[in-house]
């Protein structure tokens, strides 16, 4: 039995259903990567897990108890999110969206306390933004309000943190930095992570653990990504022929996409020619 999990839990959106049935286990203290093609419930499935969503059947438990039965305050002290599309209020500064983070630690007669200062700070410093506390989170470029967030997250001090597309619109150094960060975060400091990523091959370098889901939310297959990460199940999932070799780098599973036969055939006289 894990801290977290879903059991049968049918989901959906006024009215059309994006997954029936779905059964996912979170393993503690791994950094686990939902992977799959677009639409297939990926982002779905984890605002169930953070209860952003209620099940129209089943349950996601946490803790031994349904998610759904605990106030607000005491989820948000246990899980934290950060959401594909997070919005900071006009005219917030770095310092001030980072010590939100702290809200469900914070009591009706005491609104500020030592532990809160030391952990927005220690969220600040991890992120490395604690040179941008007075600017305005307006001002920063996407890289820079990615690690905002980030250390708003951390800074609710949750053994489990869940993140939907965290490198979404990020180029691909940003993208390095901010999933560098999350795997110090399980690392280093022990956390359970759950991210929603497209990247294979970025899955696959930083997950302990995959859950592959296909269209319809069908767990495909799930554990370590050198078991999931095969060239049946990319060509199942995605459609995708693929090879699938060791990471130069690091060894754990790189998708190459195969070109299409036409592309190999053009090419194979030596003169470059567009498909089709």
């Amino acid at each position: 039995m894990t801290r977290l999990h879903a059991q049968d839990v049918t989901l959906g959106y006024e009215g059309r259903t994006v997954a029936r049935d779905l059964s996912v286990a979170i393993p503690d203290d791994s950094f686990t990567v939902i992977v799959g093609p677009n639409a297939c419930g990926k982002s779905t499935l984890l605002a169930a897990l953070a209860r952003v969503l209620a099940p129209t059947a089943g349950a996601v438990v946490l803790d031994g108890a349904s998610i759904a039965s605990y106030r607000s305050k005491e989820v948000a002290r246990r899980l934290g999110l950060l959401p594909q599309t997070a919005t900071a209020p006009g005219g917030i500064t770095v310092g001030d969206l980072v010590a939100r983070g702290r809200y469900p630690h914070q009591q009706l007669l005491k609104q500020w306390s030592d532990a809160d200062e030391a952990a927005v700070a220690e969220a600040m410093t991890l992120t490395n933004v604690a040179d941008l506390a007075p600017r305005l989170v307006d001002e920063l470029s996407g890289g820079q309000r990615q690690r905002v967030w980030l250390a708003m997250a951390l800074a609710q001090e949750t053994p489990i943190l869940l993140l939907d597309e965290p490198t979404t619109y990020l180029d691909i150094a940003h993208q390095v930095d901010v999933l560098e960060l999350c795997a110090r975060l399980h690392g280093d400091l022990g956390r359970t992570l759950v991210a929603v990523l497209h990247d294979l091959n970025q899955a696959a370098r930083y997950a302990t653990h995959l859950i592959a889901l296909r269209p319809g939310g069908v767990v495909a297959a799930e554990g370590p990504p050198a078991e999931v990460l095969t060239e049946e199940l990319v060509t199942d999932v995605y459609g995708l022929a693929c090879r699938v070799v060791p990471d130069p780098e690091t060894g754990t599973p790189m998708v190459v996409p195969r070109r299409p036969l036409r592309s190999r055939e053009a090419s194979a006289d030596g003169v470059v020619r567009a498909d089709g």
